[in-house]
């Protein structure tokens, strides 16, 4: 018998805020067979490039451009300042927004998650955020990032 998921929402606003990390693109199909675990594998074997990181215990997804087919994907950390950028690394500045938010956790079904979140999202009356930015996860640093069965907390951007 499968047990309903529910993941408790809120709203929550976050400023805007500097990052510095690994830039990934590719399909839905190539994000799902373990694209973006590797970067994040990368990304932490690499935080000792990175200087004032702001909270060394997150490690920070954003996605961006979601197409037909695919999307651009950011392993990154905040930063204080945008500084000594390493090689083959990339700095992006999320703009202040307001995001509904919910915390997946270890042994649920991650699709079910994003599923009720958004769900949440229509329940609600909001509508998501027409900007380039369509999704903010926040994994903890010392998760491994080849887990099958990760925890981490998801944010979707919505409009005001």
């Amino acid at each position: 018998m499968q047990v309903e998921q529910k993941n408790e929402c809120m709203l929550v606003t976050k400023e805007s805020f500097r990052a510095i990390g690994l830039k990934w693109s590719g399909t839905f199909a190539e994000a799902g067979a373990g694209g973006i675990r590797l970067v994040q594998a990368e990304m932490k074997s690499r935080m000792n490039e990175i200087k004032q990181v702001v909270n060394p215990h997150i490690l920070l997804g954003l996605s961006y451009h979601v197409t037909e087919d695919g999307f651009t994907h950011y392993s990154a950390v905040e930063v204080e300042q945008m500084e000594d950028i390493p090689d083959g690394m990339a700095s992006i500045t999320p703009p202040t927004l307001t995001y509904a938010k919910c915390e997946h956790r270890r042994g649920q079904n991650i699709e079910a998650s994003y599923n009720n979140i958004y769900a949440w999202i229509q329940d609600r009356g909001y509508s998501l955020y027409k900007g380039d930015i369509t999704h903010y996860e926040e994994y903890p640093m010392n998760q491994d990032p080849q887990s099958e069965d990760p925890e981490f907390v998801i944010m979707i951007p919505i409009g005001t």
